[in-house]
């Protein structure tokens, strides 16, 4: 029997609700479906939410860092989930993924200087590149055999003609749900090292892995000294709005100098109840991420039988990976 009910349906209207309460400030009828950002409908583990109220319940939020056990849980997590063994002191803390990506390009890059994405991407790479006034370097994913492959003749021309200094990379991909294959990611990291490119590997949708397929750190190609890793609970335990993120940066000197970048930015400290759900959700989340995966596989099932059967010229691109589908 299971522990989590996934069937639960939670009315998140009139909740603040990115997702479910702005549909018509963006443009959109209110009662639009809304598939358009990646937010789970499903409560985090209750593991989760105790932590939360027993925060609350102490009733004093002021600044806070985290603690060794925070350290702790998240390195495990990584070692037992994603398969490679992390300095647990060498994560920074930040406000998200993104915000982590912006403050890196501010570490690594120049104004001017490029910063190469394989579109389709997730879009909030486009506009970090273009907002901080660096420019954008594009290699398209090409469309193979039913599933989308990175173009490495393309990829390595664009970074030698095009002054590309940080490449952007989505492992998974989001949206086309590829799991990057050991091989792929050992070209990345060697074309890359060729010509000094810095790589953020986005592995945020590293938890939501198909059967069948396996999911690779850039970390285990590669020896993380020009390059980092960014990751968070955030999508797996839908905790979004805690603004949590975890990026791995091993060099010396550029972890100090994202760090004062941070301070530049007026970040400190990070937001109690992010720190206290991501070590809560990676001390007791593991049955709670089964389960989900399980669900996951069924929702997929369906949907791909309804196209097959109902709307058969929309085509599914299977997804090795992430909970979005692409179609």
């Amino acid at each position: 029997m299971n522990k989590y009910n996934f069937d639960e349906v939670i009315d998140r209207k009139n909740t603040n609700s990115l997702k479910w309460d702005y549909a018509k400030r963006r443009g959109k009828p209110e009662d639009v479906i809304p598939l358009w950002v990646a937010d789970m409908d499903f409560k985090a583990p209750k593991e989760v939410i105790d932590a939360i109220i027993a925060k609350a319940n102490h009733g004093i939020c002021g600044y806070s860092e985290p603690m060794d056990d925070y350290f702790d849980a998240l390195a495990n997590w990584v070692i037992n989930h994603y398969y490679w063994n992390p300095e647990k002191r060498k994560f920074v803390l930040t406000y998200g993924v993104v915000g982590g990506i912006c403050t890196l390009i501010n570490v690594i890059t120049n104004e001017g200087d490029g910063i190469l994405i394989n579109q389709p991407v997730y879009y909030p790479f486009m506009e970090s590149i273009i907002e901080n006034k660096r420019k954008l370097v594009t290699s398209n994913l090409v469309y193979k055999d039913y599933k989308y492959e990175i173009d490495f003749i393309d990829l390595e021309n664009k970074i030698k003609n095009e002054n590309v200094k940080l490449y952007l990379l989505c492992n998974p991909h989001n949206p086309v749900g590829r799991v990057w294959k050991k091989e792929e990611l050992q070209k990345i990291s060697d074309i890359c090292k060729k010509y000094h490119v810095f790589v953020l590997s986005d592995e945020i949708h590293a938890d939501f892995i198909y059967k069948n397929y396996k999911f690779t750190s850039f970390a285990s190609v590669d020896d993380l000294d020009y390059a980092a890793i960014a990751t968070a609970p955030s999508k797996t335990f839908n905790l979004a709005g805690l603004h949590n993120a975890n990026i791995y940066i091993k060099y010396d000197s550029i972890r100090r100098r994202f760090r004062h970048e941070l301070n530049k930015e007026g970040y400190s400290q990070s937001n109690i109840m992010g720190i206290i759900s991501c070590q809560a959700a990676y001390q007791y989340g593991s049955d709670y991420h089964k389960e989900l995966l399980e669900y996951l596989e069924n929702n997929l099932d369906f949907v791909r039988n309804y196209l097959e059967t109902k709307i058969n010229k929309i085509k599914l691109i299977e997804p090795e990976g992430t909970y979005l589908i692409w179609l």
